[in-house]
């Protein structure tokens, strides 16, 4: 090796590397990753981002599958990670001006308004949404650390009812991609 190839060597490696940004699994998850949630496993078969614009995603919603079962693990973003574990729920209410302050679900759990706002979503694999769109997004909580959320998109209601789950319990893994 001659003496200007171990000169120019020795330069390369005294160049900064890039910074390689963190991945941080609760906001990164894609379409096909697995995730483990209260020892079961799901593959994502959906993800919903939730932004304002010009600010950062502050709630994240996977659709998670098992064998035919399909819940939601909701994420919400603030100083802390909030984590909740949803099952879909069915009912039915005409507009958006009708949904009440207080829920009764089944005369067994009584939810009140905690808030309500509207956000902008992105959309990867399967969901009950379109991309692009304002969703107007219900968070009522119950007794017992319960929670229930009500999502409303152009005439179509959508509403969840779950537990806050600690984020440390919930495991993320990197599903095969081709």
């Amino acid at each position: 090796m001659s003496i200007w190839k171990r000169i120019s060597s020795i330069f390369r490696s005294e160049q900064e590397q890039p910074v390689v940004k963190e991945s941080n699994p609760l906001e990164d998850t894609q379409v096909g990753d697995i995730i483990n949630v209260d020892l079961e496993e799901y593959i994502v078969s959906g993800k919903i981002t939730y932004f304002d614009r010009g600010f950062p995603p502050h709630r994240i919603a996977y659709y998670l599958q098992n064998g035919t079962a399909i819940s939601c693990l909701l994420v919400e973003k603030g100083r802390t990670y909030e984590c909740f574990n949803c099952q879909f729920v069915e009912g039915s209410l005409d507009s958006p001006h009708d949904v009440p302050t207080t829920l009764d679900v089944n005369g067994d759990v009584t939810y009140k308004l905690d808030n309500q706002r509207s956000d902008l979503i992105r959309v990867e694999g399967n969901t009950d949404f379109r991309a692009n769109e304002e969703v107007m997004i219900w968070r009522y909580f119950g007794p017992e650390g319960q929670y229930f959320f009500l999502q409303w998109q152009d005439g179509k209601f959508v509403a969840t009812e779950g537990n806050k789950t600690p984020a440390s319990q919930i495991t993320f893994m990197k599903g095969s991609r081709q």
